[in-house]
């Protein structure tokens, strides 16, 4: 379905929203993939209210190639209208729905939204950060051969919009590959990387808390690393300072995965959703580092083994996803995991 994290965290009942482009048509005003994508986010409960209605460019399009045995699947990209995404138009929408969090999906898959070397986007997180929303954005900015990148030790020019973006979240993650071509992109003294993923995970959160150090105020960060077995994670302060990074291996690896597109997504759908949930927690800089992996790794969880026809058909209410975190079960099939929650009252 389109837009993996905003539907999943309306099914927690979470209040949640999207501001997007969609393309002018004859189907109730929107071309017929706007008008797929918002009935299918509004029939899962998600506020459609922030829609820009583009006169030229059609909806954003992504095509994706259904794979075999779970394995993650070819994905193409056309952002259309999306490719005119104007932050100072979507300012208002955030004013009149005063979010607890702000959420960008992606740096790397705009021109307008990437405009300026990222610097437009970094201001509008400062903006959304000022007004008291905890922020948090995701890169998707990989391309050609990440292995190949990873050797080379070469800079990949996309990830420099991170550069001024990253001292403006309060929470960032990203994959194992991708930690690696970011550092290699933004580190100012370059160096070979272990190959033991363990080390270069710790040392890319290391590096952040480092990068980050000094150029912000206000609520600690939150940075993380997933892998496929689980997720690291460190809370910084402004300062960055931090406790010890933390490695939590998911309770829920239960093995039928039927497409891993999306993944990622679902993960920060339950990192958002609890986040969202314990931003006190966030500011004062207890925030239970295990529960919010674990409620990330339970979403991406119930979403990669979830049919295709029904992607967002096993979330369940907060309460109930929480409580099965807080239970401490390692469970080892979704007939299992479904049953657990559906036993939660």
């Amino acid at each position: 379905g389109p837009v993996n994290t905003a539907p999943l965290l309306a099914r927690t009942g979470l209040m949640t929203a999207v501001g997007v482009n969609l393309g002018l048509g004859a189907y109730g005003g929107l071309d017929i993939q706007g008008r797929t994508f918002a009935d299918t986010l509004a029939a899962t409960g998600v506020d459609m209210s922030a829609i820009i209605v583009h006169s030229s460019l059609p909806t954003g399009t992504t095509f994706i190639h259904e794979s075999a045995g779970g394995e993650r699947g070819g994905i193409a990209y056309f952002p259309n209208a999306n490719n005119d995404f104007d932050f100072e138009a979507f300012k208002p929408h955030v004013e009149r729905l005063d979010p607890r969090v702000v959420y960008y999906m992606y740096s790397g898959l705009s021109d307008r939204g990437d405009a300026n070397g990222g610097r437009d986007l970094a201001a509008f997180m400062a903006w959304c950060r000022a007004r008291g929303c905890v922020t948090i954005a995701d890169s998707h900015t990989l391309t050609g051969d990440p292995q190949a990148l990873i050797a080379s030790g070469a800079p990949v020019p996309a990830y420099t919009l991170l550069e001024p973006l990253l001292s403006e979240l309060d929470i960032f993650f990203t994959s194992a590959d991708e930690a690696r071509m970011i550092r290699n992109t933004l580190d100012p003294a370059p160096r070979a990387q272990p190959a033991d993923q363990h080390a270069a995970c710790l040392g890319f959160l290391d590096f952040l808390r480092a990068y980050t150090a000094g150029r912000r105020r206000g609520r600690p960060q939150v940075f993380g690393v997933t892998v496929k077995k689980g997720a690291y994670i460190t809370l910084t302060d402004p300062d960055g300072r931090s406790g010890d990074t933390q490695f939590h291996e998911s309770r829920y690896r239960i093995g039928d995965v039927v497409d891993l597109v999306g993944a990622g997504d679902s993960f920060r759908a339950g990192l958002v959703a609890y986040v969202s949930q314990h931003i006190g927690d966030l500011d004062a800089g207890t925030l239970s580092l295990g529960e919010a992996v674990q409620m990330g790794n339970l979403m991406a969880t119930l979403y990669v083994t979830a049919p295709l026809s029904d992607r967002y058909g096993g979330i369940a209410a907060f309460d109930k996803l929480l409580a099965v975190v807080r239970s401490g079960r390692i469970f080892s099939s979704r007939a299992e995991l479904l049953a657990a929650l559906a036993g939660q009252t």
